[in-house]
């Protein structure tokens, strides 16, 4: 049996403008895997359908844009360009045309029209999946999985892949707000009263992990990331590099913005209670509280419990006249008594110092008591009523974050990756991961090029229509 696949390409007046065969193929049909197309045919099909329709389209639009000023462009010969589709890569001739010279113009003497179409080289589909799958997987294994499935056979390596991916990384750094570090900022109280009702409180979480950094392999760099999780509404991830970032309030600003919040909105930042995600919080918004995370409060008083009942071991009553502290402090910090949980620290510090011991590991249990102490002074304000709060219902652990850090951070830049990151290359890919998980990629696609569809996703989306 054989195929033979003829396309015609028809211009608006239904005239047949070219006609090619796209491809000639002989069937035999004696096992299950001679039914229908391989996917080699198949591959080769579309690229070849997809040369034919570049060049056809390419040439129809070069044939409508040859005039200027109700002149035809006299040409300049040719050079080739490359255009790079989910299809195959497209060879293509870009033509030169000489400009009109006016008198005293000092303007270009040429022009190549096909750089006003393809400016970047590349269709907005395959860079959507080249930075969605460079997003999610290592470049290389991008690359061969693009190229295991569609028709790309030149051109789809780990190098290129990265830089397509950071190219629309950048155009989303580039489309950040003015410099605006809070609500506040240039805006009058008197506007708040005039908004609309918010829709809900609005909780984000901010915590930082660690990679490695390439140019110095000694050392690690941190990554803030956090996710905002709105009463009504979908869940958005921020991600930055600490440092690299000179403005993060503008970030996180303009992510609230994008998540539609007011500034008369009550926003909630749960924290781990560090100098470097404590200061992002602070004057975002007139309606905003900062919380200190009740998971690293408890996680902390847990290692000077395990120190207390090592003590016990050498010095039964003093270990348990120490416990009997730390369950004190744990209730008043649970009930948001923070000055006489200051109290009970400095109490617990106090009869800890006056001990004679041989419990070899009193120094560290001293220096952990120190800390706890700066720590809990240093996050006074935070301190909120966790008991009242969770009996409500609402958040009182940033556990949510922490699994943030995981999806985000861990499972793309370290621990199975084991890779050296630059702070520029991390940073830009953090801006289209998370974009990415929280699924708002696509959108920002269709921002840029308001004409770009994808079968699956439309399916999907007539589907839950109907």
């Amino acid at each position: 049996m054989r195929a033979r696949l003829i396309l015609q390409m028809l211009n608006d007046d239904s005239e047949i403008v070219a006609t090619d065969t796209v491809a000639d193929l002989v069937k035999v049909t004696k096992r299950p895997e001679d039914l229908g197309l391989s996917l080699s045919e198949a591959k080769t099909l579309l690229a070849k359908l997809q040369q034919v329709m570049v060049e056809t389209q390419v040439e129809s639009w070069l044939s409508e844009n040859r005039d200027r000023d109700g002149r035809r462009l006299r040409s300049k010969g040719s050079y080739p360009v490359t255009f790079h589709t989910l299809f195959g890569d497209v060879r293509l001739k870009s033509p030169r045309y000489y400009l009109p010279r006016a008198e005293g113009a000092n303007g270009p003497a040429t022009i190549s029209p096909l750089r006003e179409l393809i400016p970047d080289h590349i269709a907005p589909e395959r860079l959507y999946l080249e930075t969605r799958w460079a997003s999610l997987v290592p470049y290389a294994a991008a690359a061969e999985l693009l190229a295991d499935v569609l028709s790309i056979d030149c051109g789809a390596n780990a190098t290129t892949v990265r830089q397509h991916a950071l190219r629309a990384a950048r155009r989303i750094e580039r489309e950040l707000t003015e410099e605006r570090v809070s609500f506040m900022q240039d805006a009058c109280p008197h506007d708040w009263m005039n908004l609309p009702i918010p829709d809900g409180r609005i909780v984000i979480g901010l915590d930082g992990g660690y990679i490695r950094d390439r140019d110095n392999r000694k050392k690690n760099f941190e990554l803030i990331v956090g996710r905002s999780l709105p009463d009504d509404g979908d869940p958005r991830y921020i991600g930055f590099v600490q440092g690299h970032d000179r403005k993060p309030q503008r970030r996180i600003l303009d992510h609230l913005k994008k998540q539609g919040v007011q500034a008369n909105q009550d926003i909630t930042f749960i924290t781990d209670g560090g100098e470097e995600v404590r200061s992002l919080a602070e004057m975002i918004a007139p309606a905003s509280e900062h919380v200190l995370d009740w998971f690293h409060v408890t996680m902390r008083i847990t290692v000077l419990r395990q120190f207390a009942q090592g003590l016990e071991n050498y010095d039964e009553q003093a270990g348990q006249d120490l416990l009997e502290g730390l369950r004190k402090i744990k209730w008043h910090l649970w009930h948001g008594n923070g000055y006489r949980a200051r109290e009970e620290i400095a109490e617990l510090q106090f009869d800890a110092e006056a001990l004679e011991t041989g419990y070899p590991n009193m120094r560290k249990f001293l220096t952990t008591i120190s800390e706890f102490r700066s720590y809990i002074a240093s996050n006074n304000a935070s301190l909120i009523n966790y008991g009242e709060r969770y009996r409500s219902g609402e958040r009182i652990s940033s556990a949510f974050v922490e699994a943030t850090v995981n999806a985000v951070i861990s499972k793309r830049f370290a621990k199975k990756q084991q890779m050296q990151w630059s702070k520029v290359g991390a940073h830009l890919l953090l801006q289209t991961r998370t974009q990415t998980l929280d699924g708002s990629l696509r959108s920002t696609f269709r921002k840029w090029y308001p004409g770009m569809s994808n079968d699956n996703h439309e399916y999907r989306e007539t589907a839950r229509a109907a």
